[in-house]
């Protein structure tokens, strides 16, 4: 079996400093957590593929490091970090709410939020796509969102702030996230290239970086699809 794995994973970021085109927004959640001022639940808005659920993992486990660096990121060393890295993590949940948006996957989540963690100081819940819950499952949610124990943090990243009910907005520490600058994806794509031992030019670059429309997971995917890989030379397309 292959060992392959396409670029959008294999170079996702694992720490704050490490998330593309979006410095403002990793430096106050490295000062949140430095300060100990953390939220019980956040709102990640913003376009598909710019970090928002990368972005919160990488929160997930640095506020759960057990001995965190001085620059405030996650030592990935620690029990904690290593359980996280391994994916076998208890303190991190998931929910795509795109695929599980009725009543009972809120109750089922409810029902995990009592338990405490068993490693580390919180239990952090992260619901992709929350938009899509039903309005009985927002409902459901709610309450709980109101008043969770104190090692429960939500991490709620949505495409489409706008869906979402004013009484969860208001709850919730909102952070909107922005594309990419061009010459800062180009930067990245760089680097990739590079890591991959890719010959490439600089205009062939610029164009990925436009036509992804600055974003992280969609440049990353086209360096490698976006046109063709030949005697290890990069090329673009004709229609390109």
């Amino acid at each position: 079996m292959s060992d392959y794995i396409v670029s959008a994973r294999k170079y996702r970021p694992t720490s704050f400093d490490s998330v593309v085109g979006q410095k403002a927004l990793t430096t106050t959640l490295k000062n949140a957590i430095a300060g100990g001022k953390l939220a019980h639940a956040y709102l990640f808005c913003g376009p598909r593929g710019v970090g928002k659920t990368t972005s919160a993992r990488i929160f997930a486990k640095t506020i759960n490091c057990l001995t965190p660096t001085s620059a405030g990121e996650a030592c990935d060393s620690c029990e904690s970090c290593v359980a996280f890295n391994e994916g076998r993590s208890y303190n991190i949940h998931e929910l795509d709410a795109a695929s599980n948006n009725s009543v009972d996957d809120i109750r089922e989540l409810i029902e995990q939020v009592q338990i405490p963690p068993q490693v580390g100081r919180y239990k952090v819940f992260i619901i992709d796509e929350v938009h899509m819950l039903s309005q009985a499952a927002f409902n459901a949610f709610l309450k709980t969102l109101e008043e969770p124990p104190a090692h429960a943090i939500f991490i709620l990243a949505t495409t489409e702030k706008h869906k979402i009910l004013p009484t969860i907005l208001s709850r919730c520490q909102i952070y909107d996230f922005n594309r990419m600058e061009v010459p800062e994806t180009v930067a990245h794509l760089k680097h990739v290239a590079e890591n991959e031992g890719i010959k490439y030019e600089e205009e062939a670059l610029n164009v990925i970086a436009r036509k992804s429309r600055r974003r992280y997971a969609r440049c990353a995917f086209d360096l490698r699809s976006g046109g063709f890989v030949h005697e290890r030379q990069y090329y673009l397309r004709p229609d390109d």
